[in-house]
């Protein structure tokens, strides 16, 4: 697994400056040893916040990733032979058995706590500017950055580490918990909205590579959309209004659903009319984490995929069309996306299709692939289920190698291959979909909304919109982007057994904190069942 040791020496090498919950940081010219002087070069910094959001554990398919999409019923990695076996850790993040020790866990626990920390820095009264740039627009930069992670941390952990910058670093930095934690996330995201630049859907691409407007009104819905279940309560009618009214200023901004057969140009390195907000982080880990290794072309990729995340039949079977198959015009919604087509040299695809590969496996020339030598050299066959979760014969070794769907939205045809650097965190259908469940949970009829998305992806429209619709729309609309775990939750779903799983208890639901930071802050409580 050589380049899984190469991404991870990348996300290892990444300084993790500050502790999550004593925060100690080295004296700069920022700093002074009587407390904090302010930052002094307030562009750098928020450059920094940018980089920092875009790289390692919060931008690769480890941690952040994994946790919101490995533990859903989207994705299983196996143990194939010696590969993805890591001491357990993936099928311990699948099958819900994880422990405060795991290295996902704790790697954004600490990385999250770090944007934040960094971002109040940015955000103290006391930081200036001396190198060009709008200060008030710099600043509501890192009010968003820090609501942004804030809110992960709140998500998967329900307890927020906030340090007091006037009071002396050896301070125990205090805890924010329940509505205490939304409303100071709202309170980021206000300042935001008001100083943020207004980015229309017209604007050009890098425009949308920083924060916007758009892009704080889409997690300000996307926390009221989930308040309920942070606080343990029912959904609020007030709460969802809340969500209607930040989608609806989305829309008045110009973003819209992209026309039919434009599903996957959303995620290209180019402009839409969906993509509020992206940045740039590699997309090589959104690629070749499900690929097989013999699944490369020339001057893109070194060595083929890593043949590791699959997704589970059961997900396949969400999308609408015939089993089994992928070819463009068999009846298929678009999302399910495409398989190359063996009968013709496609450039385009390079020999690899697009959204879930199915069945045998081609070259660019449309000859067909196969597995590798070392497990008998069998025909590259991608089974509709993952059989098996690890080796435990030699038997095993072709059934691992070649079993389970492959899923993915970023093609490695893009210029640059793997290396390009396009990331997308927020686009309008992800809103488009909250306003619609918000307005279902208020007792009103969403319908008509959901047929508007199923028609523009080439989808039948549906008579009427139940719970189970509304989750299963949402999946087949936003998978591999980061919004699972979060829909299963707030459906009463995420504790269900599925292929490879057992039924998990509601302790699941959230993180353990890792158990340093429980020793060195005793304002932080270890969250119950860990």
């Amino acid at each position: 697994m050589k380049r899984i040791a190469n991404y991870l020496s990348i996300s290892l090498l990444v300084p993790l400056m500050f502790s999550c919950t004593d925060l100690e940081i080295e004296e700069t010219d920022s700093l002074i040893t009587d407390g904090f002087a302010g930052v002094q070069d307030v562009q750098s910094e928020v450059t920094n916040l940018a980089n920092s959001i875009a790289g390692g554990a919060l931008a690769n398919q480890e941690s952040l990733f994994a946790l919101n999409e490995v533990t859903t019923d989207e994705y299983v990695v196996p143990t194939r032979g010696s590969d993805w076996g890591d001491n357990g850790r993936w099928l311990s993040i699948h099958r819900h058995t994880w422990n405060a020790e795991l290295f996902d866990i704790i790697q954004p626990w600490q990385q999250l706590n770090a944007v934040s920390f960094n971002a109040s820095r940015v955000i103290s009264p006391k930081s200036v500017n001396t190198s060009g740039g709008d200060l008030t627009t710099l600043k509501a930069q890192a009010h968003f950055y820090r609501a942004w992670a804030y809110h992960w941390i709140l998500d998967m952990w329900r307890q927020i580490p906030y340090r007091d910058l006037d009071l002396p670093n050896s301070a125990i930095p205090e805890v924010l918990t329940g509505q205490v934690a939304i409303d100071s996330i709202v309170a980021d995201l206000n300042i935001a909205i008001a100083d943020l630049p207004e980015v229309s859907v017209g604007d050009p691409i890098s425009a949308k590579a920083t924060p916007s407007k758009a892009a704080a009104h889409l997690l300000m819905a996307r926390l009221h959309l989930n308040k309920h279940v942070y606080l343990g309560t029912e959904p609020q009618a007030s709460d969802m209004q809340v969500v209607v009214d930040a989608v609806d200023a989305i829309t008045a901004s110009g973003y819209t659903l992209a026309e039919p057969g434009k599903y996957f140009d959303i995620f290209k390195p180019s402009n839409d009319v969906e993509t509020i907000w992206w940045s740039a982080a590699d997309a090589g880990p959104r690629i070749w984490h499900t690929l097989h290794y013999n699944q490369d072309f020339p001057g893109f990729n070194d060595g083929g995929g890593w043949n590791g995340f699959t997704t589970l039949a059961e997900f396949y079977d969400l999308f609408e069309g015939p089993a089994d198959t992928n070819y463009p015009g068999d009846g298929q919604e678009e999302r399910r996306g495409v398989v190359h087509d063996p009968s013709t040299a496609n450039a385009e695809n390079l020999g690899i299709g697009l959204g879930f590969l199915i069945n045998q496996q081609y070259e660019q020339d449309g000859t067909p692939l196969d597995a590798r030598e070392n497990v008998g050299g069998v025909p590259l066959v991608f089974t509709r289920e993952a059989e098996k979760a690890e080796y435990s014969a030699p038997a095993d070794n072709a059934v691992l190698e070649t079993s389970g769907i492959r899923m993915f939205k970023y093609h490695p045809n893009e210029e640059g291959g793997d290396r390009r650097r396009h990331i997308v965190r927020y686009r309008y259908a992800d809103a488009f979909l909250m306003k619609a469940e918000a307005m279902w949970r208020m007792g009103g009829d969403p319908t008509a909304m959901i047929n508007e998305l199923r028609t523009t992806r080439d989808a039948s429209p549906l008579l009427s919109v139940t719970a189970a619709d509304m989750l299963a729309e949402r999946g087949r609309e936003l998978y591999q982007e980061m919004v699972r775990r979060q829909d299963l939750i707030r459906f009463g779903e995420y504790s269900r057994a599925w292929n490879l799983k057992e039924a998990s208890d509601d302790t699941r639901l959230i993180f353990p904190i890792p158990i340093s930071d429980v020793l060195a802050n005793p304002n932080l409580q270890q969250n119950p069942g860990y």
